[in-house]
C-alpha cells in the first residue's frame, strides 16, 4: 500500500465554538469574540490545534447567525472586526487554527443581494437567487422545508416565489449564476488573506439543484422530501473544484464539508486524495434519530440509539473511505444533543465512565476529531418542560406543524424528543464555573443555563485529576504523539456484539487494539486476553481478565 501522505490537518483535533454560548465578556448575556480571547489559555491546555468558529458574521439571527446579512462584517452582540482580528493573532500566538463557518448555500433575506433580487424581475440581482412562478396559483413544487413548512415563498412585489430551503429568511442562492461564484470566492480570499486558516462548510453539498424541480415524495401526508433534488446535485463537485482551484489551493487551509445526504461514494468525489474539492465531508448517518433508533416523528425520536446501528454505520465509513478518502469523527456539534446524553449515559453515576468512553471510541479512529465545546468536561443535555423553553426555530417549527397544526403527536412526546435530540442541548451555555449563570455571563443568559453547571464546569474539572477533562487532554496528547492512531488502518472487531464496540488499528508492524462497553453491566469479552503490550488509556485502574466493567474503556498498544 502506498504511503499516506501526511498533512497537519490529519493530525490535529478541532475544537467547535458557539460563540454565543461560550464566554461573554461584557455582560450582556451573550458570548462574545473577546469572551473566547480570554479563553484561549484553557483551550491550549487542552491540547486542540483548531477551532472551528459557528458563525460570526452580521446577521439578524433568525437561525443564530446562519443567515448571513454581510460577509465582511461582524455581528454587533459578538463585537468588531479589530476584537476578530485581535482573537486570531492571539489564538495563533497559542499555537491554535482558526477556521470559519462558511454558509453560502444561502443568505439572510436582509442581504442587500437579496434586498435588491426582490425589487424586480430585471434587477441585476434576480438571479442571485431561486425564482419560480407559481404552479397552478401554488407553490412551484410541494417540498419541505428542513425547518417545517413549505420551502417556497411567495413574494407579493413580483409574483413569483423563492426557494428556501431552511427558514423564510434563508433565501437559496443560485449557483448556476457565474456571478454568484464570483462574489462567494472573491469573500473567500478576503477571509485567507486575513490569515484564517480554512472553513468549515455548511450544507455544502445542496449548493447544486435538480433543474427539473420535481416534487418530491411524500412522507408524512403533508409535504414532499426535498432532499433528493437538493443534496449532491449534478454540479456540486465541478462548483468545488472551480472553489478549490480559485481559493482553497492558494492556502495552507483546511476545509471540512457538511454534507447532508451524502453517501460513501460521493465522500470519495467530495474529500478525494488528489485533494481537487476538500479535505474531508461530515456525515449524518450515525446522528441520524430516525435512522439508528425507532422514529417517534420524522427526524424525531426519544429512544437511544442502539450500538449495533452506531458501530455498522461508523465502521462503514472507517473501510470503505480507507485509502481513498480522509473522514471526520465527531459525536456531537451545535445541530445535535450532547454526546454523553445521547450515546453514553448521563446518570450522574455513570456520567464520567461513559464519556470517557464515548469519546475513546471516537478518538482512537482514523480521522480527523471534533470536540463541542462542553464536550470535554462531560456537559448533558436539558430538560425541556415546555415549548416556551426552546429556542431553536427547527423545535419551534415542527412542534407547530406535527402538535398544534396537525395533531400528529403529543405535547409530552414532542418534548421528549427535544430533550432527546434537539439542537437547544448544545447551545446552553458553556459551564466555567460554580458561580451564577455558570460563570459565562455577569449578566442575564440569552438562553436557560443547564442547572447541573454547580457539579459539572471547568473549573470543578480542571481541580480533579481523574475528570472528563484530563480524558480528552490525554486522548489529543496521544494523537499528537502515537503515528498508528492518525495513519493507521481501521479492522472492525465483534461486530455481532450487542455490548462491545471493539477495532484493531495496524501500521507498520504495530497494532492497536480497542474494546469499549457500551453498556452499565459488566459483559465477556475476550479480544485483550493474553496481549502484551503497553496500555495507552483507559477510564479504569483495575481490570478483570475476560471482562469489561460496566462502559470500561481500553486501548493497547502492541
Amino acid at each position: 500500500m502506498a504511503q499516506e501522505k501526511h498533512t497537519w490537518w490529519k493530525e490535529a483535533v478541532i475544537y467547535q465554538i458557539y460563540p454565543r454560548s461560550f464566554a461573554d465578556s461584557n455582560g450582556d448575556g451573550i458570548g462574545d469574540l473577546n469572551g473566547i480571547t480570554e479563553h484561549l489559555p484553557y483551550l491550549e491546555k487542552l491540547g486542540i490545534d483548531v477551532i472551528w468558529l459557528s458563525p460570526v458574521y452580521r446577521s439578524p439571527n433568525d437561525d443564530n447567525g446562519y443567515d448571513i446579512s454581510d460577509y465582511r462584517d461582524i455581528m454587533t452582540e459578538f463585537g468588531t472586526m479589530e476584537d476578530f482580528d485581535r482573537m486570531l493573532k492571539e489564538a495563533h500566538r497559542h499555537h491554535i487554527r482558526i477556521v470559519m463557518d462558511l454558509v453560502v448555500n444561502h443568505t439572510s433575506d436582509e442581504h442587500a443581494w437579496f434586498i435588491e433580487s426582490r425589487k424586480s424581475k430585471d434587477n441585476p440581482y434576480r438571479d442571485y437567487y431561486i425564482w419560480k412562478d407559481p404552479k397552478n396559483g401554488k407553490e412551484p413544487n410541494n417540498w419541505e422545508s428542513c425547518f417545517s413548512g413549505s420551502a417556497w415563498q411567495f413574494d407579493e412585489a413580483t409574483g413569483q416565489y423563492y426557494l428556501h430551503c431552511f427558514s423564510k429568511k434563508q433565501p437559496d442562492l443560485n449557483w448556476e449564476n457565474p456571478k454568484v461564484r464570483d462574489e462567494v470566492f472573491d469573500m473567500m480570499n478576503w477571509w485567507c488573506e486575513k490569515g484564517i486558516d480554512g472553513f468549515r462548510m455548511d450544507v455544502i453539498s445542496m449548493i447544486s439543484k435538480d433543474p427539473a424541480y420535481p416534487d418530491g415524495p411524500v412522507n408524512d401526508g403533508v409535504y414532499g422530501d426535498l432532499n433528493p433534488y437538493v443534496c449532491n446535485g449534478p454540479h456540486v463537485h465541478e462548483y468545488l473544484e472551480e472553489m478549490n482551484r480559485r481559493v482553497l489551493s492558494k492556502y495552507d487551509i483546511m476545509t471540512v464539508g457538511e454534507a447532508a445526504g451524502v453517501t460513501i461514494d460521493e465522500a470519495k468525489k467530495y474529500a478525494n486524495s488528489n485533494e481537487s474539492e476538500l479535505n474531508m465531508v461530515f456525515h449524518f448517518e450515525h446522528t441520524d434519530g430516525s435512522a439508528n433508533s425507532d422514529s417517534i416523528i420524522g427526524k424525531w425520536t426519544y429512544n437511544p440509539p442502539k450500538l449495533s446501528y452506531v458501530r455498522g454505520i461508523l465502521n462503514k465509513w472507517q473501510v470503505e473511505l480507507e485509502g481513498k478518502a480522509w473522514g471526520s469523527l465527531y459525536w456531537d456539534n451545535h445541530d445535535q444533543p450532547r454526546a454523553v446524553s445521547r450515546f453514553g449515559n448521563d446518570d450522574p453515576k455513570w456520567r464520567v465512565l461513559s464519556a470517557k468512553m464515548v469519546a475513546t471510541v471516537l478518538h482512537m479512529q482514523k480521522g480527523t476529531p471534533y470536540v463541542y465545546q462542553g464536550e470535554e468536561i462531560g456537559m448533558t443535555n436539558m430538560h425541556f418542560s415546555s415549548v416556551k423553553d426552546c429556542n431553536d426555530i427547527e423545535e419551534k417549527n415542527a412542534y407547530q406543524q406535527y402538535v398544534v397544526d396537525h395533531h400528529m403527536i403529543s405535547s409530552e412526546d414532542m418534548l421528549k424528543c427535544f430533550d432527546a435530540i434537539g439542537r437547544d442541548n448544545a447551545r446552553t451555555p458553556m459551564q466555567w464555573n460554580a458561580k451564577e449563570h455558570a460563570g459565562f455571563t455577569t449578566g442575564t443568559p440569552w438562553f436557560t443555563v443547564n442547572p447541573n453547571y454547580k457539579e459539572i464546569n471547568t473549573e470543578a474539572a480542571l481541580a480533579d485529576p481523574d475528570s472528563v477533562f484530563y480524558y480528552y487532554q490525554k486522548l489529543i496528547y496521544l494523537r499528537h504523539t502515537t503515528p498508528i492512531i492518525v495513519y493507521g488502518v481501521f479492522h472492525p472487531l465483534l461486530e455481532d456484539s450487542d455490548c462491545v464496540y471493539a477495532y484493531e488499528r495496524t501500521l507498520d508492524r504495530q497494532t492497536l487494539t480497542v474494546a469499549c462497553n457500551w453498556t452499565d453491566r459488566e459483559v465477556e469479552c475476550h479480544v485483550l486476553d493474553g496481549i502484551e503490550g503497553e496500555e495507552l488509556i483507559s477510564n479504569y485502574t483495575d481490570h478483570k481478565v475476560g471482562v469489561l466493567q460496566p462502559y470500561e474503556a481500553r486501548v493497547i498498544l502492541h
